[in-house]
């Protein structure tokens, strides 16, 4: 068999460079392909998809635990409040229920205390959340925040972040539990603590007062400014800077003091009565005015006049020596009539006591 002739040295040194040059161009060409452009473009839109959005990503990172975040339950310790403006029936309705709280003034604030409310965001309370194992501020940013994401291990209680449509502002603001950024959304008081001590909360026993200050028709999640802004401020004082949710907050302090049976002051009632009636409610009906006729109504007869009691006579004429028996005789003498004061007159002969005796 014929062998074919060996390769000479210089045909050996040309195979290095001819095999690195079809490298190159296979590379350049799968660099350029379409394909995969594609592929980086879904890529770049799958990862941003699954990126969460926060205000400051940097806190968010810092405050989220390196766990995986566990998800929202389907189904929270209170039932979910919209923040929709109350108008008409529920106007109308609050109206109603704001004629029957007591106005008086403001009682001294000497002897207020937080403390007097209980523990702060406790548990230990009868109402609706209440022994439910999460504290009072939880059950309210549970309620209140949407895309909520819980702390692993708190069994779907603590917060660790979400989002609030604020009904004071109608400003939508991410919260993140942490240092410096649980502040950005706080819980309200509806009737403040320090108002309601002024206006019958004296009087209540520190049961009822901590209920008070744990239920959830009085506590609301807002923006944290706004709320420092309000303070202990009732609604002749403060209303929020939405306009629109005016009607449901002066509503709801409304509701709270009717449970409560806490009073209002004449300026806070008639602030609170100007919101309702501009946002739709019907104030009372008022009785209509007699009405009058009109044909004159014929004038009662006039009462008789009694005739005047005769005055009886009382003979004032001075003794006299001439007596007349009858009037026979005053006659027979000439004298008749007899008037009072002449001789010889006398009441015997005045039968009628109009001082003038035998006139006939």
């Amino acid at each position: 068999m014929t062998l074919p002739p060996p390769s000479s040295p210089a045909t050996r040194k040309k195979w290095p460079w001819i095999t690195g040059g079809i490298v190159v161009v296979v590379a350049a060409v799968s660099f350029l392909s379409p394909g995969q452009d594609d592929q980086s473009a879904q890529a770049t839109a799958v990862s941003a998809s699954v990126t969460p959005t926060v205000a400051d990503s940097t806190t968010a990172r810092a405050a989220w635990s390196s766990s995986p975040p566990v998800p929202v339950s389907s189904a929270l310790a209170l039932s979910p409040v919209e923040p929709a403006a109350a108008g008409g029936a529920d106007a109308t309705a609050a109206l109603q229920q704001l004629a029957g709280l007591e106005v008086k003034g403001r009682a001294p604030k000497t002897g207020y205390d937080r403390d007097l409310f209980g523990q702060a965001w406790t548990d230990d309370v009868t109402v609706d959340g209440g022994h439910n194992g999460c504290d009072t501020r939880n059950d309210i940013l549970g309620r209140d925040l949407e895309q909520i994401v819980f702390k692993p291990g708190s069994r779907d209680c603590a917060v660790q972040t979400g989002t609030l449509l604020d009904p004071y502002t109608g400003n939508t603001i991410s919260f993140v539990r942490g240092e410096g950024t649980s502040n950005a959304v706080q819980i309200d008081h509806v009737v403040a603590l320090s108002d309601a001590w002024q206006k019958g909360a004296q009087q209540l026993d520190t049961a009822t007062r901590t209920n008070f200050a744990n239920d959830p028709r009085n506590l609301k999640a807002v923006d944290g400014p706004t709320n420092q802004q309000k303070s202990d401020g009732d609604a002749a004082t403060w209303l929020p800077p939405n306009k629109s949710y005016r009607c449901t907050y002066v509503a709801d302090q409304v509701e709270v003091k009717a449970a409560y049976g806490l009073w209002v002051t004449q300026a806070e009632h008639d602030a609170i009565a100007r919101v309702l009636q501009d946002c739709g409610a019907a104030t009372p009906a008022v009785a209509p005015a007699p009405t009058t006729s009109t044909v004159p109504e014929a004038a009662p007869a006039p009462a008789p006049v009694p005739a005047p009691t005769p005055v009886p006579f009382v003979d004032t004429a001075p003794p006299s020596d001439v007596y007349y028996k009858n009037c026979s005789a005053a006659k027979a003498a000439g004298a008749a009539p007899v008037h009072i004061g002449e001789p010889g007159y006398g009441t015997h002969l005045d039968r009628d006591g109009d001082g003038v005796g035998c006139e006939s």
